[in-house]
């Protein structure tokens, strides 16, 4: 129990946070990044505290069959193994009723032990009715419409009291991140004596994504039914005219909003027009990315990297160049043994036995493209031509693709289908895997032994993105549509990658699949490919320019810009 007379930084919001691969409370990036900014905290020794929900449905295994359908199994975890429960309690009211929280606890480990507590909040009590249990039951469920605004409740209102029955008194920032958490503000409103400007200097908000359904908005008859309790006489004042809505909540209430990239705040002040928004480029906890082959190099070429990753924009004049070679194949070859390992789930039709030729192998220029398979990111642009793409690849591209779709989402199912179904088109002529459960131990070695890292979004519909900075910190090219992270990225050191189509500064610009998936493949047989197999000593140069963006893209960064730009610290 923390001294409630003791200060701390921050406390920080959000609806998801990756803690471990097999904790179920994260879906994507939103919670991969929450929790690499908690390490950054505890690496830092920066006073913070984390604030989420934890889960207690099951969590789903995909199966992808030869065919390309899919199936999900439902998997049971125990939060007690990982978790340690505490005898906390606080109590908020959903649709009249009044509803016990109880709280977990995780705690994150820096380097020198220091240690960044994450509370995560829970309806599963025997105390509540079976409705109100189930609302925690599973992360954004959409089974039932009120599952999403009690999720925010619980996790704002709900949050708020806990870290007061904790202790935790004297809070210098609350940061929010993204519109989930904004409840948290209304409580604040409350003890604050309903004085908006008393909240706003110690608040602080974030907002990640310009897709519409990513800005959560309730009627507000529905809200008033399950919220009613916590919505001050101007909420409308607060959260919008026509519905509440919670990304404008969070702007209102909070001293700055923040983009998570450079082009993001651009198309934010679009999206929000008359609202001023700062940006902090997103960035990556190095330690929890760079593969262990990796950190052995930069451990003795670049020493004190782990504690100061900006040491690493030496790699150019420090990583000797067949040592990093080296590496670079070790990590490759655990990459291509866990692919062949995982293959014969997917590419096989029945009774086909796998060929020598079938398998991924370590000469061979892997692109690996791992991201959710929703439409904006085009997971199949590099299939546009089929017939082109094996001219340029046979025999010299292979390529590992990865992604979860929802049990619940045919659109993302069948992205998948038709991988697996141009996976067998192309049997003999180029290697395609698609690998089932994508999570970070899967992003781990995807992000170390990989030789090109795609990323085919429409602009400018990619906030930031973290996954292309992961790869990168490994040595890894990027090859990837200019927008969110990669704007920044590419025009700070060029020879660390290859972009894809034009470089579009509209915040509505037409996206033409033809033409980008035309300068697609021009660059993968004009440059990319005649590099790898013609010119080695220029890409593992390259490789090395490609580490030095790490020294910028993480979250010890990311974490002093906070300091500098939003947090009262």
């Amino acid at each position: 129990m923390p001294d409630p007379k003791t200060a701390i930084d921050v406390a920080y919001f959000s609806m998801e946070i990756m803690l471990e691969t097999d904790i179920p409370n994260y879906a994507g990036g939103l919670g991969v990044l929450a929790g690499d900014l908690l390490r950054s905290c505890a690496d830092t020794r920066t006073s913070a505290v984390g604030v989420s929900l934890i889960y207690s449905g099951k969590f789903m295994k995909q199966i992808v069959h030869p065919d390309g359908s899919q199936e999900f199994e439902e998997r049971d975890w125990q939060k007690s193994d990982q978790l340690t429960q505490l005898p906390n309690q606080v109590k908020v009211e959903l649709d009249g009723v009044e509803a016990v929280i109880g709280c977990w606890r995780y705690d994150i480990v820096g380097l020198d032990g220091f240690v960044v507590p994450v509370y995560l909040l829970d309806l599963d009590l025997m105390e509540n009715p079976q409705w109100i249990r189930e609302i925690t039951q599973n992360l954004y469920d959409s089974s039932q419409g009120h599952f999403r605004i009690c999720q925010e409740v619980v996790l704002g209102i709900g949050g708020i009291k806990m870290l007061r029955d904790l202790g935790y008194q004297d809070i210098k920032t609350y940061h929010i991140n993204e519109g989930h958490g904004a409840f948290a503000l209304l409580e604040l409103l409350a003890e604050r004596g309903y004085q908006d400007d008393a909240v706003r200097k110690s608040c602080v908000f974030t907002t990640h994504t310009p897709m519409p359904e990513g800005h959560d908005r309730f009627a507000y008859d529905f809200a008033y039914k399950y919220a009613g309790k916590y919505l001050p006489w101007h909420i409308r004042k607060l959260a919008g005219d026509d519905c509440l809505n919670m990304t404008l909540l969070g702007i209102n209430l909070s001293h700055t909003s923040l983009a998570v990239s450079q082009k993001h705040r651009k198309v934010t002040e679009h999206l929000f027009p008359g609202f001023h928004f700062e940006y902090v480029t997103n960035g990556i906890h190095a330690r929890s990315w760079v593969g262990s082959y990796f950190q052995d190099l930069f451990e003795r070429y670049l020493p004190g990297w782990l504690e100061d990753p900006s040491l690493l924009k030496d790699a150019v004049e420090k990583l000797p160049d067949d040592v990093l070679w080296h590496v670079h194949k070790e990590s490759k070859n655990e990459l291509v043994t866990y692919v062949n390992k995982h293959m014969p789930n997917v590419l096989p039709y029945v009774g086909y036995e796998m060929k020598p030729w079938d398998y991924f192998d370590t000469h061979t220029l892997t692109i690996s493209l791992a991201r959710r398979p929703v439409a904006y990111k085009r997971p199949l642009l590099i299939y546009k031509d089929i017939e082109r793409l094996a001219r340029i690849g046979a025999g010299k591209i292979q390529i590992i693709q990865c992604g979860r779709s929802s049990p619940h989402d045919a659109i993302s199912q069948d992205f998948i289908h038709q991988i697996i179904e141009i996976s067998n088109r192309l049997r003999g002529v180029m290697k395609i895997a698609f690998l089932e459960n994508y999570s970070p131990k899967i992003a781990r070695q995807l992000v170390c032994g990989t030789d090109v890292w795609l990323n085919t979004p429409r602009r400018p519909l990619e906030a930031s993105g973290t996954s292309g900075m992961k790869a990168a910190a490994n040595g890894v090219l990027n090859f990837s549509v200019l927008d969110g992270w990669w704007i920044e990225g590419y025009q700070m050191d060029p020879l660390s990658g290859f972009a894809i189509g034009p470089s579009d500064e509209r915040v509505e610009p037409d996206n033409n699949d033809d033409a980008d998936a035309m300068d697609l493949y021009d660059k993968l047989e004009s440059e990319i490919v005649p590099l790898y197999y013609d010119r080695r000593p220029e890409w593992i140069s390259r490789m090395k320019h490609a580490i030095t963006l790490a020294a910028h893209f993480n979250t010890h960064r990311v974490l002093a810009e906070y300091k500098s730009k939003a947090w009262n610290i």
